[in-house]
């Protein structure tokens, strides 16, 4: 029987769509190759601090990159240095205020801390030698200024004078617009 043309249309359609589509790998390598550079690129310019969900930074508009170097992490029932808890509040304590005693055991587990983080890396280099090591502070918004205030003391004893507070960085508009809401 005699195949109408409509059927042989059909039929060689069926036929091209039925094989095997092949995969075009030149596209997919440009566009790797373009997400790579871009990737390569962008790296540098971004700096992760370690944070925590519970840590919650001052909001500023400072453009200073954080550099690589010692890190102290200070929440309001515990410090952190370089990932390892030093101190924590005792639990059984109803309050949240410090007491004397807490502040007392926190800066003598710091200076300890700092003391040991010095031994690691003896040799100092002559910008350290002249301004003193280098440490990042990441101290809650929530948490006092005299504490921070005893904090930095303490680095600045232990010969960890560079120091640098790190911030949650937002553009300068809506720092103002913060401040003139009263946030800040």
């Amino acid at each position: 029987m005699k195949q109408s043309l409509r059927a042989k249309r059909l039929a060689r359609h069926h036929k091209r769509l039925g094989a095997a589509s092949k995969l075009n790998l030149v596209s997919l390598m440009d566009i790797f190759t373009i997400l790579v550079f871009f990737l390569i690129v962008n790296q540098s310019e971004v700096r992760v601090l370690q944070n925590s969900e519970k840590l919650n930074l001052p909001v500023s508009i400072a453009e200073q990159l954080p550099s690589e170097n010692i890190v102290v992490a200070v929440f309001d029932n515990r410090v952190v240095v370089q990932e390892r808890a030093i101190w924590q509040k005792e639990t059984s304590k109803s309050d949240n205020a410090l007491t004397a005693e807490d502040i007392d055991a926190l800066m003598r587990a710091l200076k300890t801390e700092l003391n040991y983080q010095a031994t690691k890396r003896p040799e100092l280099s002559e910008l350290e030698q002249e301004n003193g090591r280098a440490v990042t502070i990441l101290g809650d918004a929530n948490i006092e200024y005299q504490i921070l205030k005893q904090i930095m003391t303490v680095c600045a004893e232990a010969n960890f004078r560079n120091m640098s507070l790190a911030v949650e960085q937002v553009a300068a508009n809506q720092a103002v617009t913060a401040a003139s809401m009263g946030g800040g």
